[in-house]
């Protein structure tokens, strides 16, 4: 008896271990990320925060509010289906339970795709090539600092093909998201439709710096987000320092005497495993999460400066704790020519973040 049991055992064993060999996952992961946060204006909080109002420029806002950093839930992985062909796979979702919003889960990059020497293709709904060319340089991602509060294409789109070469000898990738006709459409001002609309992007080197200790990258977007536009990423590790820097130009489809440029540079330093970041941006564009809660999109002779400092600090792979500083001042002029003093925002935020 003992040795059935024993031989069924082994047989269970040797099965998963077989299985493990064509598949990886799928693997269960997920994260929760939760900040406290004072702002005079509220213009830069998460969108789905409680309490805010409708006009977030409105200086009712200032005050203390607990943000949801984009807490998720999600699913992966990848199984052989024949030598050089793999299916890869994710569903992953935004949790938002802990803000005032009533829908608790909202869609995330959810597509299915296929994974051979000669590149991988995905379809469903992901990030544009165009916003993951910014590598590891948005040194506040996902927080009221996001880079997405002065530049635009930060999008993540739905019912797409995207393409990932293989790396070219180890250091080039090329990379292209195409949107299905009918789902990205903006009437420009000369009457036309900006359908079949795509990105582009090459990279160079390793934005995680395991390969190599610098990141380069090149990025055009067509129309998708109701812009075209361009952008250039750098960022290199140098000992203890990573030094990093983005420029783009954008210009709207529907008006195409609406463009400007954007920029940012930031340094992250390691003092004994405490990331200590300082970056600065500056915007003439209008096309940021700043302007659209503002309601100034577009705004002629648009000026404005932004200054992020903070910290983190990782108790363990799955626990970081840190806290930031941001400031917003800047200017426009109206249809009249006039000259319009934006609120300047201050921001003070300390957060918690669990990964699983």
């Amino acid at each position: 008896m003992k040795k059935t049991f024993i031989s069924a055992s082994v047989a269970s064993v040797l099965a998963l271990a077989s299985f493990g060999a064509l598949a990886e996952g799928p693997s269960f992961y997920g994260r929760l990320e939760l900040a406290v946060t004072n702002t005079e204006t509220g213009a830069t909080l998460q969108s789905g925060t409680n309490g805010l109002e409708a006009n977030y420029a409105d200086e009712n806002n200032a005050g203390t509010y607990l943000e949801n950093n984009f807490s998720l839930l999600g699913v992966k992985g990848s199984e052989k289906i024949a030598d050089g062909y793999d299916v890869v796979y994710q569903m992953e979702f935004q949790v938002e339970n802990t803000s005032g919003t009533g829908d608790v889960f909202k869609a995330r990059n959810t597509y299915l795709g296929l994974k051979t020497n000669a590149g991988t293709v995905l379809v469903g709904r992901n990030d544009t090539v165009f916003k993951q060319a910014e590598g590891a340089v948005d040194v506040f991602g996902n927080t009221n600092a996001d880079i997405d509060r002065l530049v635009s294409g930060q999008t993540r789109s739905a019912d797409g093909i995207w393409y990932y070469s293989p790396k070219i000898a180890g250091l080039v990738t090329l990379n292209a998201t195409y949107l299905i006709d009918d789902n990205e459409k903006v009437t420009s001002a000369e009457g036309k439709d900006s359908s079949n609309d795509y990105a582009l992007s090459a990279t160079l080197g390793d934005s995680k710096f395991k390969e190599q200790n610098y990141y380069l990258a090149v990025a055009y977007n067509k129309g998708i987000s109701g812009i075209d536009a361009y952008r250039g990423v750098a960022q290199v590790k140098l000992g203890q320092f990573k030094v990093g820097g983005l420029f783009q130009n954008s210009e709207s489809v529907a008006d195409s005497s609406i463009d400007g440029n954007t920029y940012f540079v930031n340094v992250v330093y390691d003092l004994n495993g405490v990331n200590l970041k300082a970056e600065y941006g500056y915007d003439e564009a209008g096309f940021g999460k700043y302007y659209s809660t503002l309601g100034q999109a577009g705004a002629d002779d648009i000026s404005v400066n932004n200054f992020n400092v903070g910290a983190d600090y990782r108790f363990s792979k799955s626990t970081m704790v840190y806290g930031q500083y941001s400031m917003y001042k800047g200017d426009y002029k109206d249809t009249t020519g006039a000259k319009i003093d934006l609120q300047d925002d201050n921001v003070f935020s300390v957060g918690v973040r669990y990964d699983f």
